[in-house]
């Protein structure tokens, strides 16, 4: 069965038709309504991430109560891809061509986005603000109607092979991560942060999204000798690796990919205390720790969710990074200023400066450009000690690619 999301309060739109003589030149726009598709994994190997779809949906049914956007409610419409690419084809081509949406909007994953990114481009539909980190989304020139979000997986790889050069110079490192352009970011990133030492210093070991666990590539690093291990993963395969380093009795220096720091969805199934002094790169606050108890962002972020999200999880940080999200696309649309034929949404969406995002962490913004399409660029190290995720050091960025 095909999981569909449409905001209840805007559902009857799809029996409205387009509505207005001007919709061919503006494709999903109406004099009342603005039609947004999403592609989300409600089901398969990445569930996880289901939540931020259904954050999404929540946030615009916000703005719809608040009145919309010019005078026009937002119909947004998140289709199940089970994280499975030719299912992203097959729903990413659904919303434009049938449902004719306006843009697609955090899309999830790397494998899926990869394909249907040259289809986007091809048929000219903005493609903003995805949910994944692959370096490539930064690539304005074979790309020019894509753009991230969240700092690239190879900066974060650079910012970590830098932490492990400081804290272990002649570091024998094992490197474990998902047999795609997701995983591929981190093996770029510390070969160019290691150079020519990264085949001295480095045991690789990959598995595929489909594997049902990654039990036997960490017996393998753990003999290869390794004092350092470096996990890109999704939160399934993270969650195991926390629980089986553990159970091999295998104490490297753990640092993490920042996509599966959920307390909720990882440290806690993991079993909180076995993940005690696993590093990881930050840059949305964390729900869990005190430091922002009394921030006014996150005040704002947790007020939104009692409201719209009730008896929703709060410690699972796929939560805010949604948000951060949905704050972003709201300020392209307001800028838009009533105009949202695809142009000047995409020329929006490139025009964003210093732009302050709540749950953003301090000294970390969002600039666009028609040549950056890293909306987000820095980060910060924290450390998990069993209950909570600790910042430390200063906010990092990590070298151009």
């Amino acid at each position: 069965m095909k999981r569909r999301h449409l905001l209840a309060a805007t559902a009857l739109a799809l029996t409205m038709g387009t509505g207005s003589a001007g919709a061919a030149d503006t494709p999903g726009v109406t004099a009342t309504t603005i039609k947004i598709g999403n592609t989300s994994p409600y089901s398969g190997p990445a569930s996880t991430y289901g939540v931020l779809g259904k954050l999404e949906a929540a946030f615009f049914g916000m703005v719809n109560e608040q009145g919309g956007i010019a005078g026009r409610k937002i119909e947004y419409i998140t289709l199940d891809d089970t994280y499975s690419p030719p299912k992203t084809m097959e729903q990413a081509r659904r919303l434009v061509e049938e449902d004719q949406v306006a843009f697609l909007f955090a899309t999830l994953g790397t494998p899926t986005n990869s394909a249907i990114v040259r289809y986007m481009n091809q048929k000219k539909v903005p493609h903003l603000f995805l949910a994944t980190g692959a370096d490539k989304w930064g690539d304005y020139k074979s790309s020019p109607w894509t753009i991230g979000w969240q700092p690239s997986y190879r900066t974060e790889a650079q910012i970590y092979g830098k932490y492990i050069l400081k804290e272990k110079p002649a570091a024998k490192i094992a490197l474990l991560y998902q047999n795609d352009d997701f995983g591929k970011d981190y093996l770029l990133g510390l070969k160019d942060v290691l150079g020519d030492k990264f085949d001295k210093m480095v045991t690789v070991a990959t598995y595929e999204a489909t594997d049902a666990t990654v039990d036997s590539q960490l017996n393998t690093l753990k003999a290869s000798g390794a004092d350092t291990l470096v996990v890109a993963a999704l939160p399934k395969v993270s969650a195991q690796s926390i629980r089986k380093v553990h159970d091999l009795d295998w104490h490297p220096l753990f640092l993490m990919s920042n996509v599966s720091i959920s307390v909720g969805a990882v440290m806690n199934p993991a079993g909180p205390d076995n993940g005690i002094g696993i590093v990881s790169g930050a840059f949305v606050k964390d729900a869990s720790d005190p430091t922002w108890a009394n921030d006014a962002g996150m005040n704002e972020w947790r007020a939104f969710m009692n409201k719209y999200m009730p008896g929703a999880d709060q410690n699972d940080n796929n939560y805010i990074v949604a948000y951060g999200f949905s704050k972003t696309i709201l300020q392209v649309l307001k800028q838009c200023n009533g105009d949202f034929s695809r142009e000047n949404i995409m020329a929006q969406a490139n025009n964003l400066h210093n732009f302050e995002v709540p749950v953003l962490l301090p000294g970390i913004v969002i600039n666009t450009g028609p040549t950056d399409h890293h909306p987000v660029r820095a980060m910060q190290l924290e450390r998990w000690d069993g209950k909570k995720w600790v910042l430390f050091g200063n906010v990092l960025q990590g070298d151009p690619s």
